[in-house]
């Protein structure tokens, strides 16, 4: 008798354990659910369709728009210094005078063999000399007048250019030794060099029109043209150069300033959305966003970014106009994922 009672217990401990258990699976099961169920606070945007001007901005720094040295063709004394360091000058102001005693010397000659020639040419008209003497005479003449001409460019030193005086390497008195006595750069107008991508190598024209700042000229806007598109690509850098030229008149602008040039390369009828929609993907560096499907679920959908401006992305590919995406909370997001919108959206 008292072992059909253990056997009662025994099995009537065993139901109620298993009672229990399956009580725990559901509860588990439940908890799953909800979990599963519970949607992700989003809120929204809508893919619309505008203007988009294809601009870019470019880094490059301000260059003189040509630079001469001044120095004399052949050694000798400096005799006088006319300017300065920070110097504007004028196109064939003098600059310096060398001693002029090879002037002076040349300057004889010549004054010596035009006499003679003139004498020389009278004769020749009247049949006293040969040919061949009058035409000896008048080449010896036009070697000193060029001897000379040479000697006085190279003695009375003037700038090529107008611009501004920017190194002076010696002192009125001192023997010229092979480095330049000044260095003159032309600085209205200024040049900038700017590689541009080269998928932009049609769009950009010789008169284009592109805005230049500068940081140590805050709050102004200068306006440049392109000059020279240079016809080949940097195969590293996959980019070509173009040459922008900046009147500057008022000499605002200085070689070697740094300098932002932004260039306009016309306007795009695209799709844009808020770049807070445009999700990263790790691993792949796509860009994709989360499309709202009717039925509070998201999609992932890979797309092609364009410009980005004033906190949108231009999409090129991957998305129709009219397609609601998420944007707050879309980093938090899995595909097919039930999404609740939020009502301050």
């Amino acid at each position: 008798m008292n072992k059909i009672i253990r056997t009662m217990a025994f099995v009537s401990a065993t139901a109620l354990l298993a009672s229990c258990g399956n009580g725990k699976k559901a509860d588990n099961a439940s908890a799953a659910q909800n979990v599963e169920e519970r949607a992700t606070l989003i809120s929204t945007a809508t893919a619309v369709r505008q203007e988009v001007p294809q601009t870019e901005t470019y880094s490059s720094s301000v260059q003189a728009f040509a630079i001469n040295n001044i120095a004399p063709q052949t050694g000798g004394r400096i005799k006088t210094i006319k300017v300065d360091v920070g110097s504007f000058v004028e196109k064939n102001q003098l600059l310096a005078e060398m001693d002029a005693a090879q002037l002076d010397q040349a300057r004889l000659k010549l004054v010596n063999d035009s006499t003679e020639l003139s004498r020389l040419r009278s004769l020749y008209e009247e049949g006293g000399v040969s040919k061949s003497d009058f035409d000896a005479a008048e080449m010896g003449y036009k070697v000193s007048r060029r001897s000379y001409n040479n000697l006085l460019e190279n003695t009375w030193l003037r700038s090529p250019i107008s611009g501004v005086i920017t190194a002076r390497n010696y002192d009125q008195g001192d023997l010229y030794s092979g480095q330049p006595i000044f260095v003159v750069q032309q600085i209205t107008p200024v040049k900038l060099l700017v590689g541009i991508s080269e998928s932009d190598y049609t769009k950009v024209k010789k008169g284009d029109q592109v805005e230049i700042t500068a940081d140590a000229i805050p709050g102004r806007t200068f306006t440049g043209k392109v000059n020279k598109v240079y016809p080949t690509i940097d195969p590293t850098s996959h980019t070509f150069t173009t040459e922008v030229l900046v009147g500057n008149a008022d000499r605002t602008l200085r070689p070697g300033m740094f300098a932002r040039v932004k260039v306009e390369f016309g306007v795009n009828n695209s799709i844009i959305v808020p770049d807070e929609a445009v999700v990263k993907m790790q691993g792949s560096g796509q860009r994709s966003v989360y499309v709202v499907n009717s039925d509070n679920t998201v999609n992932s959908v890979i797309v092609k970014i364009g410009r980005h401006f004033d906190r949108y992305y231009e999409i090129l590919e991957g998305l129709n106009e009219g397609d609601i995406v998420a944007t707050k909370g879309s980093s938090s997001l899995k595909d097919g994922a039930k999404v609740e919108i939020s009502k301050n959206n």
